[in-house]
């Protein structure tokens, strides 16, 4: 389903690991808590978005079971990407709209 660039669940925890302003969000390798603040969701939401390969849709079941590593609560990360524009979605698939582009 991607690249060999795609990005992995775990790059993306390691990521927010090392984000100072981010590793707080972390307990036991996963994301925890969601920020309450916009601009840190945003943060955190924008390194989510790095693990969808921009140009390659996804099925629902893939999204789930990739945020599910990283979040318990992966339906509300999803929303979240979507309402944040990070990701789109129509007819059960889902693909990254937003987010910063590694070349």
């Amino acid at each position: 389903m991607g690249g060999m660039t795609e990005t992995s669940p775990a790059d993306v925890l390691d990521a927010l690991a090392r984000d100072v302003r981010l590793r707080v969000f972390l307990r036991d390798g996963r994301i925890d808590a969601m920020p309450a603040k916009h601009s840190r969701r945003r943060q955190l939401l924008a390194e989510v978005a790095q693990v969808f390969e921009p140009g390659v849709r996804y099925p629902e079941r893939h999204v789930n079971g990739v945020l599910r590593a990283m979040y318990p609560d992966y339906a509300a990360l999803r929303r979240y990407l979507v309402d944040e524009e990070f990701l789109d979605r129509d007819r059960g698939e889902y693909w990254r709209i937003g987010g910063p582009v590694s070349s």
